[in-house]
Parts: structure tokens; sequence; C-alpha cells
């Protein structure tokens, strides 16, 4: 092996650590302080780059903040995939628990921090205010809510249970309880056990209303 060739794998970790790097600070300042707000000197001060550090790896800001909301909806998902793992792993899919609120346990992985609320708020409005970046983020969102179409499908089969109304719909509806009770508990100062309390507690209102478990057939 040459040594240009053992450059290569090192270089491309370098270049994956500055981009990450320089994604976690952006995501720290635009929470902070608002897309406006948020220089391109001023993420790269909090994540210890130079500008030219920035433009190797993006070519504007808002490349830069579309990515960042890729990045916080997959992590999202990722989430809720480990957490579904380790239900399976456990054996608490049991069909004849009367405990439906499996769901729930599913998705309060997703995103409980201050930070991230502050992050999908920026973005929200950012899609709002332009037609381009909302086209890319609404694409984006419908990925996601297709992954959790899939996994609340996966716990409604494995619980025995039936949706009242498509799982589509359920899946946008718990997403949307789930993002507006984040929010009011940013907006209440609410630390992540009381906002965890909060969204366990509407959430398993939700899930009451859109799941019902099947009738046991008689041996």
């Amino acid at each position: 092996m040459t040594d240009s060739e053992t450059q290569i794998p090192h270089s491309k970790r370098s270049r994956e650590s500055t981009r990450a790097r320089l994604l976690d600070a952006a995501a720290e300042v635009f929470a902070e302080v608002g897309l406006g707000e948020a220089s391109v000197e001023r993420i790269c001060e909090r994540a210890g780059f130079t500008r030219g550090a920035f433009y190797s790896n993006f070519a504007s800001k808002d490349e830069m903040f579309l990515e960042l909301a890729t990045v916080v909806a997959r992590e999202r998902v990722h989430a809720v995939r480990a957490r579904i793992d380790e239900i399976s792993a456990a054996g608490d899919f049991n069909p004849q628990d009367t405990d439906v609120r499996v769901i729930i346990r599913a998705l309060d992985v997703v995103g409980d921090d201050r930070l991230s609320t502050l992050l999908m708020s920026e973005i929200s409005i950012r899609a709002m205010r332009d037609a381009e970046f909302a086209a890319a983020y609404l694409a984006q969102v419908g990925e996601v809510v297709e992954e959790i179409v899939q996994l609340i499908d996966d716990i409604v089969e494995a619980e025995n249970l039936e949706l009242r109304v498509p799982s589509h719909d359920a899946a946008r509806i718990i997403v949307g309880v789930w993002s507006d009770v984040s929010a009011r508990s940013a907006m209440s100062g609410l630390d992540p056990d009381e906002m965890a309390a909060l969204r366990t507690r509407e959430l398993g209102q939700i899930v009451d209303l859109v799941l019902v478990r099947r009738p046991q057939s008689s041996a």
C-alpha cells in the first residue's frame, strides 16, 4: 500500500470530523440566536475553525441549515429504531398485555432536549418563509413520517392492536402532538423529566384515541 493510499482514509476521516463539528456548532448557534443572527463567522468560532474550513464543506449557510434538518430528522428515526430493538429484545411486545402505551415508549426517545426543539422551530419557520427550502424540508419530513408509519404498523401487529385511523394519519397525529408538547415544554422551561412526563400523559391520551385492542378469538 502506498503512502498516498494510506492517507486517503485519514483525510476522509478528518474531513468528516470537521464537517460534524461544524454541524454541531451550527445547531447550537441556530438554536441560540436563530438563523438570521447565526453568521458563518459565529459558527466557525464556536467550532474552532476558519471560514475556509466552512466553505470547503458547505457552499452556504442555507446549505448547512438544510443538512442540519436532515441530520436531526434521521437521528430521530434512528433513536426510535434503537428503542424498538430494546423493547423487542426485552420481550415486551406481549399480545396479552393491556398496556397499549408501548408506542409511547418507542417514541419518547425522540429529541427531548430543548436545543433540538429550538432548532426544529427555526427549521419550521424558515420552511414557512422559503418555498424552495420548504419543498426540500417537506420531502424529508415525508421520509421520516413513512418510517414512523412502519414502526407504528410493527407495534400494532406485535401488540395485537387495531388503528381507528390509517397508520399514516396516526403517525402524523402522534408526531404532531409530540412536537406541540416539546414546544410548550421549551417555552415553559420544563426540565427533561418534566417534559417526558407531560409528553407521556398527552401522547397516552392520543394513543388511547387511535388504538384499540383486537378482540381475542375464542379457542
